[in-house]
């Protein structure tokens, strides 16, 4: 760096008839520093051994990591079983399922989470929508592929709505996402990637009821019971993002042995919608902080 005492040395030296002669101003933009170099936002460091953010308007690409490398997406499957059922055309959502024993028998069976549906209850699909989409209820997930899969026994039509799934996750162009079950609950066959279930993800946003359902903090739902009666059903969103993340939207927590602990997310600030994925995290609370920081991160680019 050239100091200040240097540069008049340097003037004298050049011009030594000058020196009785007032010194010009130098301009004001001669003195400014100069500004400081924009760098690139860090990436963030997070206990997820998969993830991906992307810019939801314009596509754009905003964090990698391992972005696609398959793995078990635990519940997160939902937001397809969600998919497949609201693209039913002419989709009734006030049309009444009736919730069968073998819905909470499967939820015994395998441990997994429920919306605590009653035998002989008559929950509507929109009922069954936000059950399965808040507590993860793993028996709404069920009802749900079991009323809108084809065939004429209970097992035909759950394996003809993952079909479906399937189906949908080729026409979206998910390369690296297979279904083999209607709410993660797997046979070793249930993987996708932190890239495929965020574009999932923004595709399901587009429709105005998933938007609605999934960024419902809690619900208290209305339902006619067996008897012709009726009962409420409080339901609470499973996802942390909700009140503990300014401008959060949604989307789905997923967890098991496999996919440890999943998030798919999405937040809008400032009319910029952020949208991503972490897979694979190492506990719950790390599952948040690493969304947030993603988060973060993508609104930051």
């Amino acid at each position: 760096m050239v100091t200040s005492s240097a540069v008049l040395t340097a003037a004298a030296l050049a011009a030594p008839a000058a020196a009785a002669a007032p010194a010009a101003t130098a301009p004001t933009t001669a003195r400014t520093a100069p500004a400081p170099a924009v760098t690139a936002a860090k990436k963030p460091s997070v206990t997820a051994r998969g993830g991906y953010v992307m810019n939801s308007g314009t596509g754009r690409s905003l964090y990698t990591k391992a972005a696609d490398t398959r793995r078990s997406t635990g519940s997160t499957t939902k937001i397809m079983t969600a998919r497949v059922v609201l693209a039913r055309k002419n989709l009734d959502l006030s049309r009444k399922v009736t919730i069968r024993k073998a819905y909470s028998d499967y939820i015994v069976r395998n441990t997994a989470s429920s919306a605590r549906l009653i035998v002989g209850d008559k929950v509507t699909v929109r009922q069954l929508l936000y059950g399965m989409m808040l507590p993860s209820g793993c028996d709404a997930a069920y009802a749900l592929a079991d009323t809108f899969g084809k065939g004429s026994t209970r097992s035909a039509r759950v394996k003809s709505f993952i079909g479906s799934m399937n189906s949908t996750a080729r026409d979206l162009g998910l390369k690296n996402t297979h279904f083999d079950s209607f709410d993660g609950i797997g046979k070793g066959r249930n993987y996708s990637t932190p890239r495929d279930l965020t574009e999932l993800a923004r595709d399901a946003m587009r429709s105005p009821t998933f938007r609605s359902i999934v960024k419902t903090r809690s619900t208290k739902q209305k339902t006619v019971t067996r008897s012709g009666g009726y009962r409420y059903m409080n339901w609470r969103n499973t996802n942390p993002l909700l009140g503990g993340y300014s401008g959060a939207l949604g989307v789905k927590t997923g967890s098991g042995p496999e996919a440890k602990y999943c998030l798919v997310f999405a937040a809008k600030r400032g009319g910029r919608t952020v949208i991503g994925t972490v897979l694979a995290s190492s506990s719950s609370a790390n599952r948040t902080k690493d969304a947030k920081k993603l988060l973060s991160h993508g609104f930051a680019k």
